[in-house]
Order: structure tokens, then C-alpha cells, then sequence
């Protein structure tokens, strides 16, 4: 089996960042979040926040910042006719391959969709609610991998960050990925 991170990995870029950007002209009033959003994934990269500080950010402005859409079905759907290709060219899903990001379910499930990939640990965002139920991140990704599935061997992982460590230290091989260039780390 292989598993791969998101972002950076076999995006290029950030995509919960790039949704935010491209969601602007949507609705130019969730412009006032752009000083947030971009403080805590600067935090989230390097390592340098705590799961619950990272939980109570997102938490705080998520909801308010989704419910500001009526059509978030369209412009999810507009952003990946976009940003599709974005996914990175040496990427080609296989049918047990597993992503496993911090990204949210309600962009997630479109591209995974869009790509054939039908494994997908991702956070949550309640889409009756659009409240954050759950997010993926750092020691959650292996922790739920175990949880989903069991004594499946990760063959290979791909990550562009070593924040990533729990899920490699379960891989048999492990590669870091920076733009196209992938290279071999266990």
C-alpha cells in the first residue's frame, strides 16, 4: 500500500490556502481571515504549534468563515477545474493508494474523486454544521491510519515534511518530496 501526504507532497502548494485565496472572489469579505489563516499554517509547517492551540484556531473561524457561502458545493467544484492541475505530474493513483492530509473532507472529496482515489484520511468539517469535527494532524495521521486499517502494511510513504515522522516510522520505505524531486529517507 502505498500512503501519501497532501500538500506539498502531490499538490503543489498548500490546497486548504489556495481554496481560501480562491474563495475570496466568491465572497470579498472573508479577505479579514487571510492574516489568520496565514499565521497558523506558517505554525502548522514548522512544527511550532500545539494539536489543541491548532484546533481552537480553526475552530474559532471555520464555521463562520464556510457559512459565508451559499454555493460551497459550486466553488469547490470551480476551484479544482482550476487547481487540478496542480496535482503534481509523477503522481499516478493507484487503486489502494491512501491520502492522508490535514486538508478538510469538503475539498478533499472532490479531487479524490476527480483522481480515482477512493482512500482518503482527511479532517472533518460537519457539512450540516460546518463545524471542524476533527482534525488530521501530526500524531492523528498515523493514529487513524491504525484505527481504519489495522494490520495493512504502508509499503511507502511520501511526505514533504518531517513533521510527518508517525507515519514514516510505520512505512518500509519513505521518501520526502520537494517540488518533483523525491528522495528516499528510509
Amino acid at each position: 500500500m502505498r500512503v501519501f501526504d497532501f500538500d506539498n507532497t502531490i499538490y503543489n502548494g498548500e490546497s486548504v490556502f489556495d481554496f481560501y485565496l480562491f474563495s475570496i472572489r466568491y465572497n470579498p469579505a472573508v479577505a479579514k481571515y487571510v492574516p489568520i489563516v496565514v499565521f497558523n499554517l506558517i505554525k502548522y509547517k514548522l512544527g511550532k504549534t500545539t494539536m489543541q492551540d491548532l484546533e481552537e484556531a480553526v475552530k474559532k473561524y471555520a464555521s463562520s468563515y464556510l457559512n459565508a457561502f451559499d454555493n460551497k458545493e459550486e466553488i469547490i467544484s470551480a476551484f479544482w477545474d482550476k487547481h487540478i492541475t496542480n496535482i503534481k505530474t509523477w503522481y499516478k493513483p493507484q487503486q489502494d493508494d491512501v491520502i492522508i492530509t490535514a486538508s478538510f473532507n469538503m475539498i478533499m472529496d472532490e479531487v479524490c474523486k476527480r483522481l480515482g482515489v477512493e482512500n482518503c484520511i482527511c479532517s472533518i468539517v460537519n457539512r450540516d454544521t460546518m463545524q471542524v469535527e476533527y482534525l488530521n494532524f501530526r500524531d492523528n495521521k498515523r493514529k487513524t491510519f491504525v484505527e481504519l486499517y489495522k494490520n495493512k502494511t504502508v509499503d511507502e510513504f511520501y511526505t514533504d515534511n518531517m513533521v510527518d515522522k508517525p507515519m514514516i516510522d510505520i512505512a518500509k520505505k519513505a521518501y520526502l518530496v520537494k517540488g518533483n524531486k523525491i528522495k528516499r529517507i528510509k
